[in-house]
């Protein structure tokens, strides 16, 4: 097909030298091409004034790289499932190989004692009996055809291999393909958003667990009925670690206060529900007075799964009056407990999107908050993280988050531990137990650096 138009384009290059050497001034060459025809989605870049319309183009190109890949997968499915079945075959094949070996050793024993029997006259050819001498030509010929069947089934599969290898890059090109042309033309595939890769994942740090003398598993034993997850929103009642042998109070004592410490300055050393003055609002709030000197007001509480932290921004309601000190306990499922301490903890106000800024980290769980310092409260309506995708709706809560997380006792409560999602959304702190474990406890407790 080929050689017509070498042969044009030859003849119009001696032509074009012809012309050079007859002092023409200047050269001026001319290829005939041959018809070619064009298929995938085509891009135009040029001037706007002849620019064709892409945006239709674009499109139906995309729909049929989709449909043709469709095609390919649904091949490549049937293309598996003949050579299951061909596997299935071929071992059959063995099985029966294996039944024909041990059937030949057991007639040469059958031979060798009919010999035997037949006394020393009785030499190689001698008659041994009929049904010996069928049973052999039986077997063997079994196994001429399995031979054979196992030959053809080998065959088979080896084309049914090398098709399948072929399809597979057929459709990896393919996909490489459309994905390359929704990046440089987001407008040909119908408005459709580009896909972005998953976040990125905290590996599985070396695990760092205190004895089972720590007081800090025991601050965070089992509480009463009432007091399951919860964070600190708009006019919620909070909840707390409950150290064991101290009952809740009953009823709450006269307020509202400022925050727990100036409740724990008045007198009030029982940790229990205090009222305390936010802004406008008075809110029922966990007062943890006995662990380090008192005066703990708890902001967060995850023990049961009991609140879903999956919501948007208008549900978060923060705040953080002044410096404070910031002390995070964490339980696993084996009940051994860690703690952090940040000597400094404020958020900026919401016009900043609750900006967190953090201290010096002090502790035995291990720093997994300070990679979060300086980053904006993300939700999954409010995307303010430094990822290109939204890390709120891949870990499934509201954090600070950066790209994305090295901890995040916001996520998603798993029960037992490690866990098995799509993303890394559990309740974990890397460095305690890492992101693949979903904490059986934690809390948040916050308390200004001047007690």
């Amino acid at each position: 097909m080929g050689k017509p138009w070498l042969r044009a384009l030859q003849l119009l290059l001696l032509l074009g030298a012809s012309w050079a050497r007859a002092g023409a001034p200047r050269c001026t060459y001319t290829f005939v091409l041959p018809p070619q025809k064009f298929t995938g989605a085509v891009c135009w870049s040029g001037p706007a004034s002849t620019r064709a319309t892409p945006e239709a183009a674009n499109a139906s190109e995309l729909a049929a790289l989709r449909m043709r890949v469709g095609r390919h997968e649904e091949l490549l499915r049937e293309l598996q499932r003949l050579a299951a079945a061909d596997g299935a075959v071929a071992g059959e094949v063995r099985a029966l190989r294996k039944e024909s070996r041990g059937l030949s050793a057991r007639l040469g024993q059958l031979r060798a004692q009919l010999q035997h029997e037949a006394g020393p006259g009785a030499g190689p050819g001698a008659d041994l009996g009929a049904e010996p001498a069928a049973a052999l030509a039986l077997l063997g010929e079994r196994v001429l055809n399995a031979s054979a069947e196992a030959q053809r089934a080998a065959a088979r599969f080896h084309q049914l291999d090398v098709k399948f290898r072929e399809l597979a890059q057929l459709v990896t090109q393919q996909s490489s393909l459309i994905a390359r042309l929704e990046r440089l033309c987001p407008g040909g595939a119908g408005g459709q958003q580009q896909v972005l890769p998953p976040p990125p994942l905290v590996p599985v740090v070396p695990v760092r667990l205190v004895g089972s003398t720590s007081d800090t598993s025991r601050m965070l034993d089992p509480a009463p009925e009432p007091q399951r997850d919860q964070t600190q929103r708009q006019q919620e009642p909070m909840a707390s670690p409950m150290p064991a042998g101290h009952p809740a109070v009953p009823t709450k004592p006269v307020g509202p206060w400022q925050d727990c410490a100036e409740a724990r300055q008045a007198g009030h050393e029982q940790s229990g529900v205090y009222e305390l003055r936010v802004g406008r609002h008075v809110v029922s709030v966990w007062c943890e007075q006995q662990l380090e000197g008192g005066g703990w007001t708890v902001i967060q509480r995850r023990q049961d799964g009991s609140v879903n932290f999956f919501t948007t921004w208008q549900h978060y309601k923060l705040t953080s009056r002044g410096d404070h000190e910031l002390l995070v306990l964490l339980e696993d499922w084996g009940g051994r407990g860690a703690r952090a301490h940040y000597d400094g903890f404020s958020l900026e106000p919401e016009s900043d999107h609750y900006r967190l800024r953090l201290g010096q980290y002090h502790g035995d769980a291990g720093d997994s908050l300070s990679w979060h310092n300086d980053k904006p409260f993300s939700t999954v309506d409010r995307d303010r993280d430094s990822y290109s995708g939204n890390c709120a709706l891949y870990q499934r809560g509201g954090w600070w988050y950066h790209a994305c997380a090295h901890s995040n006792l916001n996520g998603v409560w798993h029960h037992g531990g490690h866990y098995r999602s799509r993303y890394q959304d559990g309740v974990y702190w890397a460095e305690f137990r890492g992101g693949a474990y979903s904490l059986r406890k934690a809390a948040m407790l916050i308390r200004p650096l001047k007690l």
